[in-house]
């Protein structure tokens, strides 16, 4: 059966794809089989390196949950102020004003350009030198500024090249009854372009998460990654399992934002697809005559 993308396979395709798939397994079985190999001559996957994540409670109350909450918190506080601030810059890059959109750009190039390490180590050395944080909050305060600094610009230039993506008839229908840029802006470009934007939005949130490890390899900021080394050491050496545990909420923790995305995703393509509505051409004039005016219909 053809298909607008593609044409349907014939069968040699199909014996070739058949061929490929088997020897992919043949290949992933055996990498799986020579790292399960290896772990077990090592002695790691011994019942007592895995005991504590599965005998009790005191290896996440002791260790991973305090990590964990500091995680979310660095994570929540980055995205609260980075969304909205990336939304800003992102319609500043594309004002008629030279003043205004010039030294945005320059702004959102150069932090994009930074690595986000070195502003978080910026920000612990400012922090240290000019306010009057305290060093146990330091750390936290240096790995929200330089995810806020770097991902704000990356979600800027997400929100500029969402609106441009949009044809320009759009705007241009909508300057035609009279209304005024911001509100093309705030009631046009900006709802039709959110959909297309959230997954390039979402992977960038899912990037802040991951990036508050760079916090604790570097600025000694107690999130979940460097738990693993003291609950290791305290539970006798058990690296491998510690790790595995981490990665596996990291996973729970990226997939739950990820579904949550596509969730929302899906229910804004249903509300647009439902939305039937026909405009008379007396609610056009009542659309100009409020944009005209500024005042409520």
């Amino acid at each position: 059966m053809s298909s607008v993308l593609y044409d349907a396979q014939g069968p040699r395709a199909k014996r070739r794809n058949i061929l490929y798939t088997t020897g992919f397994l043949v290949v992933l079985a055996a990498v799986l089989w020579w790292v399960y190999k290896a772990l077990d001559d090592k002695g790691q996957l011994e019942w007592l390196l895995w005991k504590p994540f599965f005998s009790g409670t005191e290896a996440y109350s002791t260790y991973i949950w305090p990590g964990l909450q500091n995680t979310l918190k660095a994570a929540a506080l980055s995205m609260v102020i980075a969304l909205p601030l990336g939304a800003t810059l992102g319609i500043a890059r594309l004002s008629d004003h030279a003043w205004i959109r010039i030294p945005v750009a320059v702004v959102v190039e150069f932090f994009r350009a930074i690595p986000v390490l070195v502003l978080m180590i910026f920000g612990l050395a400012l922090f240290a030198e000019y306010t009057d944080v305290s060093s146990d909050d330091r750390p936290l305060y240096a790995v929200v500024t330089g995810l806020v600094l770097y991902n704000a610009s990356v979600l800027a230039e997400i929100v500029r090249a969402g609106i441009l993506a949009l044809p320009k008839g759009q705007s241009e229908a909508a300057l035609a009854i009279g209304l005024r840029k911001n509100q093309v802006m705030r009631l046009i470009l900006l709802p039709q372009s959110v959909t297309a934007m959230l997954p390039a939005i979402v992977s960038q949130l899912v990037v802040i998460v991951k990036d508050t490890a760079l916090g604790g390899a570097v600025l000694t900021f107690p999130e979940l990654l460097a738990s693993a080394n003291p609950m290791s050491g305290y539970y006798g050496a058990n690296t491998i399992a510690s790790f595995t545990v981490i990665a596996v909420i990291y996973v729970i923790i990226n997939f739950s934002l990820t579904s949550l995305a596509s969730w929302l995703e899906g229910r804004l393509r249903r509300r647009k697809k439902s939305t039937g509505a026909v405009l008379t051409a007396q609610d056009v004039a009542d659309i100009a005559g409020t944009a005209s005016t500024g005042t409520a219909a």
